[in-house]
């Protein structure tokens, strides 16, 4: 496994816990299909949240979540169009993207930001 994949599943799994410990329930995460990967899917209550994770060792180009580009947003929202089309949500759910960025220090423990509603 390369070092970018497994600093990427790292983040992913932090991720994944900091929404839990949040409150949100974890629906799938890394759910592919032919078009692209959704990080996570989790829900808020009533809500589908489709969360995109971004890694970082350094924020020397950068915020973790400045990652996030228009294209990457644009490709996000047809997935999750792809997912709900899918998974049906048991009606006309909300649903909301969010940003977990997840900053890896030397050390010491990741510092996690997540940004709801991001896009």
């Amino acid at each position: 496994m390369r070092a970018k994949d497994a600093l990427g599943q790292y983040g992913e799994r932090v991720a994944a816990r900091h929404l839990a410990d949040a409150g949100l329930t974890i629906v799938a995460t890394n759910w592919r299909c032919a078009d692209g990967e959704i990080d996570i899917v989790a829900r808020e209550r009533d809500v589908v949240v489709i969360c995109e994770v971004k890694t970082r060792r350094t924020d020397a180009f950068g915020t973790p979540a400045e990652a996030v580009t228009r294209t990457k947003a644009d490709r996000l929202r047809r997935l999750a169009m792809l997912w709900l089309r899918d998974h049906p949500a048991g009606g006309h759910a909300e649903v909301r993207f969010d940003v977990v960025s997840i900053l890896l220090p030397r050390a010491g423990s990741p510092a996690v930001e997540h940004l709801r509603g991001a896009f």
